[in-house]
Protein backbone atom coordinates (compact mmCIF):
# COMPACT_ATOMS: atom_id res chain seq x y z
CA UNK A 1 0.00 0.00 0.00
CA UNK A 2 1.53 3.68 -0.98
CA UNK A 3 -0.27 5.34 2.24
CA UNK A 4 -0.97 4.28 6.50
CA UNK A 5 -4.68 3.62 6.58
CA UNK A 6 -6.35 4.57 9.76
CA UNK A 7 -10.44 3.79 10.76
CA UNK A 8 -11.54 7.04 13.03
CA UNK A 9 -13.44 4.74 14.84
CA UNK A 10 -12.63 2.28 18.15
CA UNK A 11 -15.82 0.45 16.85
CA UNK A 12 -15.23 -3.36 16.69
CA UNK A 13 -17.95 -3.83 14.19
CA UNK A 14 -16.36 -1.09 11.90
CA UNK A 15 -12.80 -2.53 12.69
CA UNK A 16 -14.10 -6.35 11.83
CA UNK A 17 -15.82 -5.19 8.47
CA UNK A 18 -12.89 -3.00 7.59
CA UNK A 19 -10.76 -6.03 8.20
CA UNK A 20 -13.28 -8.33 6.40
CA UNK A 21 -11.87 -6.50 2.55
CA UNK A 22 -8.57 -7.34 3.91
CA UNK A 23 -7.29 -3.92 4.64
CA UNK A 24 -4.05 -3.57 7.27
CA UNK A 25 -5.06 -0.73 9.33
CA UNK A 26 -4.79 1.20 12.71
CA UNK A 27 -7.76 2.54 14.97
CA UNK A 28 -7.81 5.56 16.56
CA UNK A 29 -11.16 7.33 18.07
CA UNK A 30 -11.90 11.01 16.69
CA UNK A 31 -13.32 12.97 20.03
CA UNK A 32 -15.97 15.33 18.44
CA UNK A 33 -19.27 17.06 19.45
CA UNK A 34 -22.16 14.89 17.67
CA UNK A 35 -24.91 17.48 18.77
CA UNK A 36 -27.47 17.79 15.92
CA UNK A 37 -27.13 21.64 14.06
CA UNK A 38 -30.74 23.16 14.32
CA UNK A 39 -32.12 22.59 11.01
CA UNK A 40 -29.89 19.94 9.90
CA UNK A 41 -31.02 17.02 7.84
CA UNK A 42 -30.65 13.41 9.02
CA UNK A 43 -28.24 12.78 6.02
CA UNK A 44 -26.36 16.17 6.38
CA UNK A 45 -25.40 15.11 10.15
CA UNK A 46 -24.19 12.17 9.44
CA UNK A 47 -22.10 13.41 6.74
CA UNK A 48 -20.88 15.62 9.00
CA UNK A 49 -20.08 14.02 11.88
CA UNK A 50 -18.10 11.01 9.43
CA UNK A 51 -16.29 13.94 8.07
CA UNK A 52 -15.48 15.55 11.33
CA UNK A 53 -14.04 12.34 12.93
CA UNK A 54 -11.90 11.48 9.71
CA UNK A 55 -10.46 15.41 9.41
CA UNK A 56 -9.34 15.05 13.41
CA UNK A 57 -7.78 12.08 13.10
CA UNK A 58 -6.47 13.12 9.74
CA UNK A 59 -5.08 16.35 11.42
CA UNK A 60 -2.90 14.12 13.91
CA UNK A 61 -1.72 11.96 11.24
CA UNK A 62 -0.38 14.22 8.11
CA UNK A 63 -0.54 11.79 4.60
CA UNK A 64 -2.91 9.13 6.19
CA UNK A 65 -5.33 8.22 4.16
CA UNK A 66 -8.03 8.15 6.93
CA UNK A 67 -11.77 6.96 6.90
CA UNK A 68 -14.34 8.19 8.92
CA UNK A 69 -18.19 6.72 9.78
CA UNK A 70 -21.37 7.55 10.71
CA UNK A 71 -24.58 5.68 11.70
CA UNK A 72 -27.79 7.04 12.13
CA UNK A 73 -31.40 5.31 12.82
CA UNK A 74 -33.55 7.38 11.60
CA UNK A 75 -37.57 7.22 11.14
CA UNK A 76 -40.53 10.26 10.50
CA UNK A 77 -37.41 12.32 10.17
CA UNK A 78 -36.51 12.16 13.39
CA UNK A 79 -32.41 11.01 14.09
CA UNK A 80 -32.51 7.91 17.21
CA UNK A 81 -29.18 7.71 19.03
CA UNK A 82 -28.09 5.57 21.82
CA UNK A 83 -30.37 4.78 24.56
CA UNK A 84 -29.85 6.76 27.93
CA UNK A 85 -31.73 4.63 29.66
CA UNK A 86 -34.37 1.73 29.84
CA UNK A 87 -37.18 4.40 29.50
CA UNK A 88 -35.38 5.92 26.58
CA UNK A 89 -34.94 2.28 24.48
CA UNK A 90 -38.58 1.45 25.10
CA UNK A 91 -39.38 4.78 23.47
CA UNK A 92 -37.21 4.28 20.82
CA UNK A 93 -38.20 0.73 19.92
CA UNK A 94 -41.69 1.24 20.15
CA UNK A 95 -41.41 4.03 17.25
CA UNK A 96 -39.62 1.25 15.48
CA UNK A 97 -42.32 -1.40 16.12
CA UNK A 98 -44.27 -2.91 13.17
CA UNK A 99 -42.99 -0.06 10.60
CA UNK A 100 -40.50 1.04 8.49
CA UNK A 101 -37.84 3.06 9.43
CA UNK A 102 -34.35 4.12 7.64
CA UNK A 103 -31.09 3.14 8.70
CA UNK A 104 -28.22 6.25 7.15
CA UNK A 105 -24.34 5.25 7.06
CA UNK A 106 -22.06 8.00 6.17
CA UNK A 107 -18.05 6.78 5.07
CA UNK A 108 -15.95 10.21 4.51
CA UNK A 109 -11.99 9.59 3.44
CA UNK A 110 -9.28 12.66 4.09
CA UNK A 111 -6.34 12.54 3.14
CA UNK A 112 -4.40 15.94 3.80
CA UNK A 113 -6.72 18.01 1.67
CA UNK A 114 -8.34 16.09 0.02
CA UNK A 115 -12.13 14.64 1.41
CA UNK A 116 -14.22 12.64 -0.01
CA UNK A 117 -17.66 11.24 1.02
CA UNK A 118 -21.27 9.43 0.60
CA UNK A 119 -23.74 8.56 2.78
CA UNK A 120 -26.09 5.31 1.88
CA UNK A 121 -29.17 4.51 3.34
CA UNK A 122 -30.94 1.15 3.78
CA UNK A 123 -34.63 0.78 5.02
CA UNK A 124 -35.35 -1.64 7.63
CA UNK A 125 -38.80 -3.38 8.53
CA UNK A 126 -39.06 -4.59 11.83
CA UNK A 127 -41.76 -6.88 13.09
CA UNK A 128 -44.92 -5.94 15.99
CA UNK A 129 -42.26 -5.87 19.51
CA UNK A 130 -44.13 -6.90 22.70
CA UNK A 131 -43.28 -5.00 25.75
CA UNK A 132 -42.16 -7.53 27.59
CA UNK A 133 -39.74 -8.32 24.71
CA UNK A 134 -38.40 -4.72 24.47
CA UNK A 135 -37.47 -5.12 28.36
CA UNK A 136 -35.68 -8.33 28.00
CA UNK A 137 -33.68 -7.10 25.20
CA UNK A 138 -33.01 -3.94 27.58
CA UNK A 139 -31.95 -6.84 30.11
CA UNK A 140 -29.80 -8.71 27.41
CA UNK A 141 -27.53 -5.25 27.21
CA UNK A 142 -26.90 -5.67 23.97
CA UNK A 143 -28.42 -2.05 22.90
CA UNK A 144 -27.00 0.10 25.55
CA UNK A 145 -24.31 1.35 22.72
CA UNK A 146 -26.08 1.05 19.53
CA UNK A 147 -28.13 3.87 17.41
CA UNK A 148 -31.99 3.00 17.95
CA UNK A 149 -31.18 0.65 20.80
CA UNK A 150 -31.33 -2.50 18.50
CA UNK A 151 -28.13 -4.40 16.80
CA UNK A 152 -28.80 -5.91 13.91
CA UNK A 153 -25.74 -8.30 14.00
CA UNK A 154 -26.88 -9.69 17.40
CA UNK A 155 -29.68 -11.00 19.03
CA UNK A 156 -31.94 -7.92 17.41
CA UNK A 157 -31.70 -9.50 14.09
CA UNK A 158 -34.94 -11.18 15.38
CA UNK A 159 -36.73 -8.17 15.16
CA UNK A 160 -36.19 -7.26 11.54
CA UNK A 161 -38.43 -8.49 9.19
CA UNK A 162 -36.32 -7.58 5.99
CA UNK A 163 -34.07 -5.29 4.86
CA UNK A 164 -34.13 -3.22 1.21
CA UNK A 165 -29.99 -1.58 0.88
CA UNK A 166 -26.92 -2.61 2.60
CA UNK A 167 -26.84 -5.03 5.47
CA UNK A 168 -23.15 -3.89 6.17
CA UNK A 169 -23.98 -0.17 6.22
CA UNK A 170 -26.81 -1.49 9.36
CA UNK A 171 -23.85 -2.90 11.06
CA UNK A 172 -21.81 0.38 10.61
CA UNK A 173 -19.75 0.41 7.56
CA UNK A 174 -21.04 -0.11 3.75
CA UNK A 175 -18.02 -2.61 2.35
CA UNK A 176 -18.91 -1.49 -1.30
CA UNK A 177 -19.01 1.99 -1.22
CA UNK A 178 -15.37 2.09 1.36
CA UNK A 179 -13.78 -0.11 -0.90
CA UNK A 180 -14.79 1.80 -4.33
CA UNK A 181 -13.60 5.36 -2.25
CA UNK A 182 -10.89 3.93 -0.64
CA UNK A 183 -9.34 3.13 -4.47
CA UNK A 184 -9.57 6.26 -5.27
CA UNK A 185 -7.04 7.19 -2.85
CA UNK A 186 -4.93 4.88 -3.93
CA UNK A 187 -5.30 1.80 -1.29
CA UNK A 188 -7.18 -0.80 -3.55
CA UNK A 189 -8.04 -4.34 -1.50
CA UNK A 190 -5.98 -7.53 -2.56
CA UNK A 191 -8.81 -8.55 -4.54
CA UNK A 192 -8.56 -5.17 -6.68
CA UNK A 193 -4.75 -4.96 -6.71
CA UNK A 194 -4.80 -8.49 -8.19
CA UNK A 195 -7.47 -7.52 -10.36
CA UNK A 196 -4.80 -4.01 -11.61
CA UNK A 197 -2.03 -6.80 -11.79
CA UNK A 198 -3.71 -9.14 -14.17
CA UNK A 199 -4.83 -6.85 -16.39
Amino acid sequence: MNHTLILASKSPRRQQLLAQLGYQFSAHAADIDESVILGESPEQYVSRLAVAKAQVIAQQFPNAVVLGSDTSVVIDGEILGKPSSEQDCFTMLKKLSGRKHQVLTSIAIVQNEKVKSDVVCTEVFFKDLSDSEISRYWQSGEPQDKAGSYGIQGIGAQFVKKIQGCYFSVVGLPLYQSAQMLAEFGLATPIQSNEKEIS
